[in-house]
């Protein structure tokens, strides 16, 4: 049975301090959605079905995923305003024509 014995020199070497590694920052996930991929997703499926990419059977499928998310975008784009309130050019043109 052998053993290995280690000189002074080796154990020197090897028994060096490390310096201390830096806190790496939190990688992102690469499979989450942004805003924006959920807007390039709504316009592919524009396109898609512009071009007749999905058969008729398939179309009310497709039509309610896309309303759905443009709901969503929607929501998220304008979050402080309600859906029945007046858009700012609405009511500039309601202003003008009470003058």
């Amino acid at each position: 049975m052998a053993t290995e014995v280690k000189k002074p020199a080796e154990a020197k070497a090897t028994a060096q301090p490390t310096a201390p590694t830096p806190q790496q920052e939190p990688q992102a996930d690469p499979n989450a959605l942004s805003i924006g991929d959920l807007k390039n997703l709504s316009t592919i499926l524009d396109i898609a079905s512009s071009r007749g990419a999905f058969r008729a059977n398939e179309m009310s499928g497709v039509g309610a995923i896309y309303n759905k998310l443009q709901g969503f975008l929607n929501k998220i784009a304008n979050p402080e305003t309600p859906a029945t309130a007046p858009t700012p050019m609405a009511t500039t043109v309601m202003q003008e024509g009470k003058k």
